[in-house]
């Protein structure tokens, strides 16, 4: 069960702290938690995860670890070393490597956690090991993903997907869905709140006045004057054509195999894809492994790595933590944008 009572409610002005939930704990996400420790710190992280988890991978690895309670209030130890721990009890001893559905709640509970924090002001941000979904649906518990759980906590209606990474701002106006579905689920509608969500979070949380968005089309050639597909005459172009009308520096809909050309990219913020594989293919050849994925739309911020549980690494001392880094960079970055 989520130890979910914190010390004291900070004020939204105080400096950022990080939450970090350790997502699977038969993964590499504690494995993660304890290379975070071992480094200097540019602010205040605090791991959200069982503090037994925590010890007994770092014992794995052979790396020295010193666990502190965390309190709002206290003076935060930024040694090597040292990691802040907000405890969740986990009710089986984790097997690096070796999935337990016994252990799903508990996965669950740490974001709860997390969440809770970024909405009462505790945290400025929450970034995300990654999870196993598998695993928490074999528990019973019906779970699709990060994203929808904690948009469902935080009471948010839609949110919008974005990778981060090589020099890219990759959103998605769907995310994962079957090829054959996706003509239907772009809608008029839909199209426009994802873009007014993209454009109003790269202001606030991104600190851009005036983001240039490139908007791809669907269709081959985006379309080719309707010959290969109406979406972007029915639906694309307008949506781009009525919010281009109301100051949206919007792009589009352009074809998604020269979009990401670097004559295109010059100048531009943010490209906004109709589709998962349009897009983020082309991030992750640019970025893998230093990618960073964003959900926007929420009350809080949330980040998370690019990359999954990687079970067959966890305890093997044989991982990398750039896109952690990244993730906790950017999540920094956000956080002091929307407190300015």
């Amino acid at each position: 069960m989520a130890n979910n009572t914190l010390a004291t409610r900070r004020s939204p002005l105080a400096a950022p702290i990080i939450a970090l939930t350790a997502g699977e704990p038969a993964g590499i996400g504690p494995d993660l938690c304890v290379l975070l420790a071992q480094k200097t710190r540019k602010t205040r992280i605090v791991a959200v995860a069982g503090r037994s988890l925590l010890a007994d991978r770092a014992q794995q690895l052979g790396l020295p670890l010193e666990l502190v309670d965390f309190s709002p209030s206290a003076v935060a130890p930024n040694q090597p070393g040292v990691l802040e721990v907000l405890h969740c009890d986990l009710p089986q001893p984790a097997v690096a490597g070796t999935l337990d559905p016994a252990n799903s709640r508990y996965v669950l509970d740490t974001l709860t956690l997390a969440a809770q924090g970024c909405l009462d002001h505790t945290f400025g941000a929450m970034v995300t090991a990654p999870v196993h979904k598998g695993v928490i649906n074999d528990a019973g518990i019906p779970f699709t993903g990060h994203t929808e759980f904690l948009a469902e906590l935080t009471q948010t209606p839609q949110v919008v997907m974005m990778l981060v990474g090589g020099g890219l701002r990759v959103a998605l106006a769907t995310t994962h869905l079957p090829l054959k579905d996706i003509p239907a689920a772009i809608t008029r509608p839909g199209l426009e709140l994802t873009l007014r969500i993209l454009h109003r979070d790269l202001q606030q949380r991104f600190g851009l006045n005036n983001p240039r968005i490139l908007v791809a089309g669907l269709n081959p050639h985006a379309g080719e004057s309707g010959h290969l597909g109406r979406e972007e005459i029915d639906v694309i172009a307008p949506v781009v054509e009525a919010l281009r009308a109301e100051g949206m520096n919007l792009v589009g809909p352009l074809p998604a195999d020269t979009l990401f050309t670097r004559q295109q990219l010059a100048g531009s913020d943010c490209q906004f894809a109709m589709y998962h594989d349009q897009g983020l293919p082309v991030l992750k050849y640019a970025s893998f492994g230093g990618g960073v994925n964003v959900t926007l739309g929420m009350p809080i911020i949330r980040t998370s790595v690019d990359h999954g549980t990687a079970l067959t690494l966890a305890g093997t001392g044989r991982i990398e933590s750039g896109s952690l880094m990244a993730a906790i960079e950017l999540a920094l970055e956000m956080a002091k944008n929307q407190k300015n």
